[in-house]
Order: C-alpha cells, then structure tokens, then sequence
C-alpha cells in the first residue's frame, strides 16, 4: 500500500509541510526532511524550483528563485534523496510545475520517483483531464498518487470528476488567491470548507493556503484531514535557517 494511502488511515489530523528543495542551501533538503520527520510532521511536500511558478505567492517564489540560483535541478534533487529511505519512512511528494517533468520525460520521472520511495506528486498546472486521458496509466504503474487541487471557484462537477480519478487526498485551496497571501479564515472559507465536507467524497481533503500556526491548522483540520504548511515554514528557514525545525512544528501542535 502507497504510504500516503497508510497514513490517511490513521487516526489524527495530517500535518504536511511544504518547502523548496535546495533552499536555503543547495544541500539541506535532506536535513531539512530528517528534521521534519523526527519532530512529527506526517507528511512532506518538497518543492520543485520553477522559474515561473504560477501558484506560489512571494515567499515560495523568493525561495524557489534562491533555491535555482543556488543550482538545484531535476536531477540534483533526485540524486539528493536516492538514499532518503534508508532514513525517512512518513510520505514524500514532489510538487512542482509540469514543464520540467516533461523535459525530464514523463514516464522517466516517475520511474525515478519509484526508485527512490517519493509516494505522489502534486501537478498545479497539469490539468485533471489531460493526466486522466494521458498520464494516468503511466503514474499507477509506478505506483505514484497524484494529487489534485480544488479551489472554492472550482464546480460541484469538476471536483466529483476530481474525485474519481483521485486515490489518495484532494489539496483543498482555502481561497483562489496565491500561497501565502492570507492570514486566517473568514466566514467565506468556513462556508466552502463545509460546503466541500458535505459532498462526502471518496479522498479525504487537505487544506492548503492561509495555514502558518496553530491557530490556523486546528480551524483548518475542524474540517479536513489535515492541512498543509508552506510559506510560514519557509519564512522560518528564511529568518532562522535550517536549525530549530522543533520550535517551528512544536508551534503548530
């Protein structure tokens, strides 16, 4: 079983962090994942760096334009984690743009995923009918999840057909603004977050955008499964640099 599939079945709240490999310096991102691991994240997105990443707002782009000036690739990243699981055993994805999966080779990146234990990938820009029509045979080969987003302007349709081709969670966006745009949720969120858990669908949700405390993973989670941190976690790599990863997730819950 997909060991983000295994997680999903416990019984807590999902915390999942997101940050960009390479960032704040080319060699941290496995530090950065033991670190993570071992104060009790459950799951880890590691970004990607894009040159034009639509979706993150100025914190992610920031760390993502160091993390490329500092010399991360596809394929640096890869070497960096082909021993990752000799260490780390909580779900790995890979977020990033489809561009550079696709200069890598689509069938080629997702077999370099399997070999190196990453669980799912998270496609922003790769749309669900496209990776239903095209893609999805290859990923289920190689027993990759692939996660989709939904936004509170995204149709009751779109996000059933979502669901359907979904077999792991949905990322559930707070709002249809870029990461890091928000603090808190107004009364606008709550109605789509209870709107979304009334469809009852088949993949647990995740929330995503406007999380960066406590305060806000335990008002995110009343809903979902869990919630995702991005920006705030790399505005902490960014003041405080790599070390005291502790304080960061200890503040969280």
């Amino acid at each position: 079983m997909n060991r983000i599939t295994q997680k999903l079945q416990e019984d807590k709240k999902i915390l999942s962090i997101y940050f960009s490999a390479g960032y704040p310096n080319l060699n941290d991102t496995v530090q950065i994942i033991q670190d993570l691991e071992k104060n009790g994240v459950d799951l880890i997105e590691i970004g990607l760096p894009f040159s034009d990443p639509l979706a993150d707002g100025p914190t992610i782009q920031a760390s993502s334009t160091q993390a490329l000036h500092n010399g991360m690739t596809t394929q640096i990243l890869f070497d960096q984690l082909k021993n990752i699981r000799e260490s780390v055993k909580i779900p790995l994805i890979i977020m990033g743009y489809f561009n550079p999966m696709l200069q890598y080779g689509i069938e080629a990146f997702c077999k370099k995923c399997a070999e190196i234990g990453i669980d799912g990938l998270i496609i922003p820009d790769l749309p669900v009918d496209v990776y239903a029509d095209e893609y999805k045979t290859i990923f289920e080969k190689y027993g990759l999840i692939n996660v989709f987003l939904i936004t509170p302007q995204t149709s009751d349709e779109r996000i059933r057909f979502i669901d359907s081709v979904s077999n792991g969670f949905i990322y559930m966006v707070s709002s249809a603004s870029v990461t890091g745009s928000q603090s808190g949720f107004g009364n606008v969120q709550v109605d789509y977050f209870e709107r979304i858990a009334g469809m009852n669908l088949k993949n647990p949700q995740i929330i995503g955008f406007g999380i960066s405390n406590r305060e806000t993973f335990n008002q995110a989670t009343k809903f979902a499964k869990g919630a995702i941190i991005g920006s705030g976690f790399i505005k902490h790599l960014s003041e405080i640099g790599s070390g005291k990863i502790s304080e960061f997730v200890g503040g969280i819950r």
